[in-house]
């Protein structure tokens, strides 16, 4: 198909179209699952039941009328293209942000290809011997966040999109509380929406990270856990108490000197993650917490929340 009649029916711009071309290559797809596995396997990956029908309501079926020749161009070369860099660390847009107000197969697109790489990332992690257990509940972040999506109104599923490809590559573990993100100088400490940030569940996810890695990527050795969030802005010992504990976390890192991050508006991602919206004005903000409170009273007195970054050894001290 030609690169700008694929990019005029997407209603995307053709460098999105190239670009995806050009990193896809000729390297192989994977097929999506067949729709008849697709209940259990969605329900396996925590995809919750109102997610679940409208992917299934958009399958790519071979007589699906939803699927038009160059979004079946789209899925078949962002499958492609995202199973060329297994074992990648970086974070990896799978293809143009579509028009998902278009119907479910647009809206859902890059779902099938992560549900097409779900059994080749496993295989990659059989063959590093990573247990079972810890493939599926890594794997499950796929339905938490388009839970928080959902929640976000389709607000949130540009990044997300990019966020998911590190999973089905074999880049991020879950392991307790915390996300671990493998790859660089460091691994990456990632704080999933899942509860409490207790410091007994940041120790045991720590220790977790301490025994996984050697043991499943022994040619690969961290000095160091490293973060970079709105968490470690110290600007939010003003508002929470000492013992609370994202301070108790924040108090794990040496901070590295501050730098403002580039193409990150770090306003944007605090109320992004305290409040799951981009558009709602702050007036009609909720205030039921404490972190809530801070996150407005900072902002409405003109200041700004910083991204920070930190990390400290990954050997505990004894």
């Amino acid at each position: 198909m030609d690169l700008d009649d694929i990019a005029t029916r997407l209603g995307v711009p053709v460098e999105d179209v190239d670009r995806v071309h050009r990193l896809a290559g000729d390297h192989p797809s994977a097929p999506v699952p067949a729709r008849a596995d697709a209940p259990a396997l969605l329900d396996r990956l925590a995809v919750r039941p109102d997610d679940a029908a409208e992917i299934l309501a958009g399958w790519p079926d071979p007589d699906s009328s939803q699927w038009t020749p160059e979004l079946r161009w789209l899925l078949d070369r962002s499958i492609a293209l995202v199973r060329a860099d297994l074992g990648g660390h970086e974070w990896l847009p799978p293809g143009p942000v579509l028009p998902r107000e278009r119907g479910p197969a647009w809206r859902h697109l890059y779902v099938y290809t992560y549900l097409a790489l779900v059994e080749v990332v496993r295989e990659y992690h059989r063959d590093h011997g990573v247990p079972d257990t810890v493939s599926w509940l890594t794997l499950a972040d796929l339905g938490r966040n388009l839970a928080i999506d959902r929640r976000m109104r389709g607000e949130g599923w540009s990044v997300m999109q990019s966020w998911l490809t590190l999973h089905v590559r074999g880049s991020v573990y879950e392991l307790g509380r915390l996300q671990h993100h493998r790859g660089g100088t460091a691994i990456e400490l990632h704080i999933p929406d899942s509860g409490p940030l207790t410091p007994a569940a940041v120790e045991a996810s720590l220790d977790e990270a301490r025994a996984f890695f050697p043991r499943h990527f022994p040619d690969e050795h961290y000095p160091a856990f490293a973060c970079g969030s709105w968490l470690l802005d110290p600007q939010l010992r003003e508002y929470l108490p000492a013992d609370s504990n994202i301070v108790r976390f924040q108090r794990r890192f040496e901070l590295e000197p501050y730098q403002e991050p580039d193409g990150l508006d770090a306003d944007v991602e605090v109320v992004r993650f305290v409040f799951r919206t981009l558009t709602t004005p702050l007036d009609q903000l909720p205030r039921d917490t404490v972190l809530q409170r801070a996150v407005i009273d900072h902002l409405k007195a003109g200041r700004h929340w910083r991204w920070c970054r930190g990390r400290f050894p990954i050997e505990p001290v004894r």
